[in-house]
């Protein structure tokens, strides 16, 4: 799977930067559906419909088409393309097969789980779209359909490169309640919806994904008279009344654009669990703008969402349809609130086999680096998914990092003035264990430093000092990806810090 050390390692801070970047990621497409796709092409019995329809069945696949296709448009006399098959018309077959020729192909299990997962979602919004509006709004189901699948486009990008940041935001704003605004402006410098509405007009995405990202940032005021009178939900008549009284709102509900918004909020907050506050809220919407009864609502969304199970799930994707099965009011606890999974047999094997290497006499390192090394291979072992060695210079003033895993490029340039924080001051002046939980995380990162902090975000982070003749020489930072550690990699890193320890005592003694 992706992660953040395959991709550019800085992290924007301006809806520009993250514009530019996010503008230059290429979206891997499943090879099954890339073949398809190129073999209608060169078929020539397969009409543009034909082709189109191929094409659904992978969404960054209709995306790029649809962008390329705008991107060579847009400012010429003709509208952008708002859905495959007027996109492919206006490419012509040579240039989309040149399109395909470029795109990366992967099987479907070697995309990384981030992006599927993103996808899935919007493949999920797509059904509740069709299935709540697109019979009834028959001359606009395309504008619906492919507005529904394209509205979190602009978050695919950022699901391949930095899918940890989409995970964090998550994990605080959905189900700990964090305000967005605060931890966006932590994550990403800026709010995220601002950079999903800027990248939606570099692309030139349809103008009912525009509308929709426009009414969430700043028509707040209509959304939440109309909510107020969508939870009004058992006198549909007292609804219609308040509405009759306020023709400008009710024409502001009726857009058909809306369509786009509402089946994404029913998708998306879906994910969190049917019963929740955020999924309520979409359900009293839908109810209002079609002026239909809760109780139908929710066993029609119950219903396509069983309907995108069949097509869309796979077997390492969360599905919410999979939550209608459970007893009511039963919650899905993120990744960053279960306990990482505990290292398997051969990882363990792996783990023994560094530490007898650290433990080996005579010592086996011929320097300082090459033991940082084995120390490092060891704590990834054990199950340490983000890992940090410190050494401290001869004054105790500095700390530079010697060797890192799981951290983006940059981490490797790190160095920190010890002065400047009580926790590493602490582990310098005597063999020490920091543990960082969720009880004490606002204490204890408060005296970090703040560059550190920001490569292990979450709420369970290990600092250790270790020693040599009663002089701390190392110090080491690792974690789970930020959530709770599996008890086992508790045991084992107790374990790998005395193995360094030793393999230090005998490093030093050596020749002697």
């Amino acid at each position: 799977m992706a992660n953040e050390t395959n991709v550019p390692s800085a992290i924007p801070t301006t809806i520009a930067g993250w514009v530019k970047l996010l503008d230059s990621v290429p979206l891997p497409v499943p090879q099954e559906a890339h073949d398809k796709v190129c073999r209608a092409i060169r078929d020539n019995r397969s009409s543009l419909r034909d082709i189109a329809d191929l094409m659904q069945d992978s969404p960054a696949l209709a995306l790029s088409i649809i962008r390329e296709a705008n991107r060579h448009t847009h400012g010429a006399m003709a509208a952008p393309a708002e859905n495959l098959e007027v996109a492919i018309n206006r490419l012509g077959l040579a240039r989309t097969e040149e399109l395909l020729a470029r795109l990366p192909a992967a099987p479907h299990m070697q995309i990384p789980k981030a992006l599927r997962q993103l996808q899935m979602i919007s493949q999920h919004a797509t059904q509740q779209a069709n299935g709540f509006f697109a019979s009834r709004l028959a001359r606009l189901w395309q504008d619906i359909h492919w507005g529904s699948l394209l509205f979190l486009s602009p978050l695919w990008p950022l699901a391949l490169t930095f899918p940890r940041l989409l995970e964090e935001w998550e994990l605080r704003v959905i189900h700990k309640g964090e305000p967005a605004q605060a931890v966006e402006k932590q994550l990403f410098g800026v709010r995220l919806l601002s950079i999903a509405a800027a990248l939606v007009e570099a692309w030139h995405l349809p103008i009912w994904v525009q509308q929709g990202y426009k009414l969430l940032l700043g028509e707040q005021r209509e959304l939440v008279k109309v909510l107020r009178i969508a939870r009004d939900s058992e006198h549909p008549l007292r609804q219609q009344n308040r509405l009759d009284e306020d023709p400008t709102l009710r024409r502001w509900l009726n857009q058909p654009a809306n369509t786009v918004l509402l089946a994404n909020g029913l998708a998306l907050s879906a994910q969190q669990a049917w019963d929740c506050p955020h999924s309520a809220r979409w359900q009293y919407l839908t109810s209002l703008y079609l002026q239909m009864p809760m109780d139908e609502v929710q066993q029609q969304l119950h219903q396509q969402a069983a309907n995108s199970a069949r097509h869309h799930a796979m077997p390492d994707l969360w599905h919410p349809a999979v939550a209608l099965l459970w007893p009511w009011g039963t919650r899905r606890l993120p990744a960053g609130m279960l306990p990482a999974a505990a290292p398997n047999a051969e990882d363990l094997g792996q783990w023994r086999r560094q530490c007898a290497e650290l433990l080996a006499e005579p010592s086996r390192f011929t320097n300082a680096m090459s033991l940082t090394v084995a120390a490092r291979d060891a704590l990834v072992a054990s199950g340490m998914r983000r890992v940090m060695v410190l050494m401290a210079d001869r004054t105790h003033s500095t700390l530079r990092v010697q060797q890192a895993a799981g951290l983006p490029k940059e981490a490797a340039a790190l160095s920190f003035i010890v002065s400047q924080s009580k926790v590493l001051q602490r582990l310098l002046a005597q063999q020490a264990q920091v543990r960082i939980t969720p009880e004490n995380n606002a204490q204890f990162s408060a005296l970090l430093p703040p560059s550190l902090r920001t490569l292990f975000r979450g709420e369970h982070l290990f600092l250790r000092s270790l020693v040599n003749n009663g002089r701390v020489i190392l110090i080491v930072v690792a974690d789970q990806d930020g959530g709770p550690f599996a008890e086992i990699t508790v045991q084992a890193f107790g374990k790998t810090a005395q193995c360094i320890e030793k393999a230090l005592h005998s490093f030093s003694s050596r020749g002697r």
